[in-house]
């Protein structure tokens, strides 16, 4: 299964990699240009806490994706500390051209496995994720607040 999983993964990412590749970007770009573009707004914190990437990997990819355009990030209105991100038309369009070929090879797979088997699928990949953090992963692609109850966890995912 472990075997299934690293190959499944590798062909995942592949994709996209070639994409990313064209613009000079790796997948940190890409996780950054997702999330910001499914939910608007996103803050910075929220975004780490989402990532668990250390602040410093986080900026410096931002700082590439703000300079180059892809992102917009502006101040909050209710609090000013706050650094509010979003896509820009052109960040938007780059996010749905990688969502677009993980999503063809997620909806050929589950074509592949019949209609049945689509929410034992769903189910397995939930329970990967840690317990505690079920819930909050389960709003977040639901699109409710990105970070309510993720657990800050104990390091950076790579």
């Amino acid at each position: 299964m472990i075997e299934l999983l690293f190959f499944a993964y590798r062909d995942f990412v592949a994709d996209p990699d070639r994409i990313l590749a064209e613009y000079g970007f790796g997948r940190a770009h890409h996780r950054v240009l997702h999330f910001v573009d499914r939910h608007p707004g996103l803050t910075i914190a929220e975004l780490l806490d989402i990532l668990r990437i250390t602040k410093q990997s986080l900026n410096r990819v931002l700082k590439e994706l703000i300079e180059q355009g892809y992102i917009a990030q502006r101040t909050g209105t209710s609090d000013r500390r706050h650094r509010l991100l979003t896509c820009t038309p052109k960040g938007r369009q780059l996010a749905q051209r990688l969502a677009g070929v993980q999503g063809r090879r997620v909806r050929r797979a589950l074509a592949e496995m019949g209609p049945s088997l689509r929410e034992p699928a769903s189910r397995f990949l939930l329970a990967m994720i840690e317990p505690e953090e079920r819930a909050a992963v389960s709003r977040l692609i639901a699109g409710g607040e990105p970070t309510a109850e993720i657990p800050a966890g104990n390091g950076a995912c790579p």
